[in-house]
């Protein structure tokens, strides 16, 4: 016996049995087993009231969320897009940018859907909130999870008019975040075909009859002797160099570029047939002013053209142009350009609101709500650039907004209102032409509680179980050929926005 025990012995009470101590492996063998336990007890708690992962399984709520899906880029004009995991030998993706259709060859691995984090319990603490993208069990098969946007809320009555959401009759804009999120892409100038590419087919097959010839979209107004250059720095740069004090216009050609039918590249092809036109548009770029003079755009819906324009000697103009009469609707004085460097502008026509930015400077206009036209006299709309003096014009892109289509659901139409009583949700996909949702239900919900079922066209509140807060994991890579994709893909992750007070 060594000194060491000697001591610890002499040092207990008398008649007190002296026990060895365990062996520091044993004993770190039994801290861990502790620790673990702790932590999944800790993580089970955690899954059942906190958060909890889910997977995307479709492609329902694209292109906020996909579900299965494509990451494709244009053999034509380079353009990034996804397409849904229905694409096949019979369907073939369509371009967002560049219109092109593009040969099966193009199509690659297939990626999971997205997996995201939802905030469990949430709603027993805080109410939902219109716009939160919510997960809920299904009414008419509760044993499988939805994940959806909500529209409407309890008490509310709801209609889709227009592609608009429509709550007591009047119209409800979307939170600043979440309508960044739902801008799709008609056009990017910084993506255009080049050399043998641009031909009816590109690098395919001369005789396939799908695409065109392609050309520049834009081009100088006919009849107006504008003095756009679209190639004096390349081809994705659009300068003006005019000495008179008249407004140049560009005019956005939708025969030749894609159009304003909402159709989503994310589809199968027979979804993006007949689909309405929508007019709630955004053009944004980036403009350097030579010398004084001003930019602007202007956006057509139902044959009246909305101006929003910034003159460089320091002020916002938002103007109405119906006829041969234009009027103005609001301005607001800012800082004048200074210098020559680059500046944003945006202009965008969103849910009966004009919305005007230029660097940091906003200026909006709320506009009457007019009766949208039937849906087959809806025309295209026009869009044009217009500018005055020296300036340049620089990463220009077209957008639309979502468009939740009403005609032929079976409720929450113009025709049709939609009342929720107490307890009761409404919920939307924003990939609407492929959303089995409250618009389409066709069958009564199944109770689980006291009440044996729930009217069609609603998520009742007891089948709400959170709401979805991040993208944590989409598009991974794989570190070699033919290993599983581990690499999380840092660009995808991402907030997913809901409900909020900031306006857009």
């Amino acid at each position: 016996m060594d000194e060491i025990e000697q001591q610890q012995q002499q040092a207990l009470p008398p008649q007190q049995e002296y026990i060895p101590r365990r062996s520091a492996t044993l004993e770190g063998i039994i801290n861990t087993i502790e620790w673990l336990l702790v932590a999944l007890i800790l993580a089970l708690v955690f899954r059942a009231f906190g958060v909890e992962a889910f997977q995307i399984p479709t492609g329902s709520m694209a292109e906020t969320l996909k579900g299965a899906h494509y990451h494709l880029r244009c053999v034509r004009c380079g353009h990034a897009y996804d397409v849904g995991g229905d694409t096949s030998l019979y369907n073939r993706p369509q371009c967002s940018s560049c219109g092109y259709y593009q040969p099966t060859t193009a199509i690659g691995r297939q990626q999971n859907g997205d997996r995201i984090f939802v905030l469990k319990s949430i709603y027993q603490y805080v109410p939902p909130r219109r716009w939160d993208v919510v997960v809920f069990k299904n009414p008419t098969n509760p044993a499988i999870n939805y994940i959806k946007r909500l529209i409407a809320l309890p008490g509310e009555t709801v209609q889709l008019i227009d592609g608009d959401v429509f709550i007591n009759g009047q119209i409800q804009r979307k939170p600043a975040k979440v309508q960044q999120e739902l801008w799709m892409p008609i056009y990017d100038n910084d993506y255009q075909p080049f050399g043998a590419a641009a031909g009816p087919a590109g690098q395919a097959a001369a005789a396939d009859a799908l695409n065109r010839t392609w050309r520049q979209p834009f081009e100088n107004e006919p009849n107006t002797d504008s003095q756009w250059n679209l190639n004096a720095d390349g081809p994705t740069v659009f300068c003006l160099d005019a000495d008179d004090t008249r407004d140049h216009w560009l005019l956005y050609n939708s025969q030749v570029g894609n159009d304003f039918h909402s159709t989503y590249a994310y589809n199968s092809d027979m979804l993006r047939r007949g689909q309405p036109v929508c007019s709630d548009l955004m053009m944004r770029f980036y403009v350097r002013p030579e010398t004084s003079g001003s930019v602007g755009a202007s956006l057509e819906k139902h044959g009246v053209h909305y101006i929003g324009r910034v003159d460089f000697a320091g002020t916002l103009i938002l103007q109405r142009r119906q006829g041969d009469r234009t009027d103005e609707l609001a301005r607001m004085p800012i800082r004048p350009a200074s210098d020559n460097r680059l500046a944003v502008f945006e202009f965008a026509n969103v849910d009966h609101r004009l919305v005007l930015r230029y660097g940091e400077n906003r200026l909006s206009f709320d506009l009457p709500v007019r009766p949208a036209p039937k849906r087959n006299s809806s025309p295209q709309p026009q869009v044009r650039l217009l500018g005055r003096g020296q300036i340049q014009v620089r990463h220009l892109g077209l957008f639309r907004d979502t468009y939740y289509i009403s005609q032929a659901t079976l409720r929450a139409n113009e025709e049709d209102p939609f009342k929720l009583e107490k307890d009761e949700f409404f919920v939307c996909g924003d990939n609407s032409p492929n959303s089995l949702d409250a618009r389409l239900w066709s069958e009564e919900g199944k109770g689980i509680t006291n009440q044996p079922t729930y009217r069609m066209g609603i998520v009742p509140m007891e089948y709400m179980m959170g709401k979805a807060f991040l993208v944590y994991w989409s598009d991974a890579y794989s570190p070699m050929p033919n290993m599983l994709p581990v690499i999380p893909n840092i660009d995808r992750i991402k907030v997913v926005f809901g409900g909020s007070d900031e306006v857009y």
